[in-house]
């Protein structure tokens, strides 16, 4: 079995997220289905039913949470010096050649990914695109919207 790349941070996320699923949200779930139960007929009580979809959800969550850090090769940014090349980890700083608009992101493992965080999964096409590049290249990438150039201004490991 191939072992899946996870940050350092992104694991230490991934396992206070299921914390608190344990602590927070599987036991305000039980009691939410206790209560519904109080309610009387189970058939045609909607605050059950949408409890145990809860409950559903949660368990599932914790479930894949747990087998993906049973799995992972925890990778730390900051132990890496491949000497300013973009590698798993990196955080990169690019330069749309076209509108000179800057955007920063980390490549991380795909289960940890975040676009509103700037966390990009290793599989997506614009960290495939700049996996080995240093910094000062340009390079190009197919995105949904077309075509887009980038030049990488800066990579950090942190």
């Amino acid at each position: 079995m191939q072992r899946a790349p996870m940050t350092k941070a992104g694991s230490e996320r991934l396992r206070k997220e299921v914390e608190r699923l344990k602590s927070v949200e599987r036991p305000r779930i039980i009691a939410a289905i206790a209560e519904a139960r109080a309610h009387g007929d189970l058939s045609e009580n909607a605050e059950y039913h949408a409890a145990r979809e809860q409950q559903s959800f949660v368990e599932g969550r914790i479930h894949m949470i747990e087998a993906a850090l049973s799995t992972a090769q925890i990778i730390d940014p900051a132990a890496l010096n491949p000497g300013g090349k973009v590698v798993f980890g990196a955080t990169v700083e690019l330069e749309d050649s076209d509108s000179g608009d800057t955007v920063t992101y980390q490549i991380v493992g795909d289960i940890e990914a975040d676009i509103k965080q700037g966390l990009i999964a290793v599989s997506s096409p614009i960290a495939r695109a700049m996996i080995g590049k240093n910094e000062g290249d340009s390079f190009a990438f197919n995105a949904p919207a077309g075509e887009r150039n980038y030049e990488i201004t800066s990579v950090r490991y942190a």
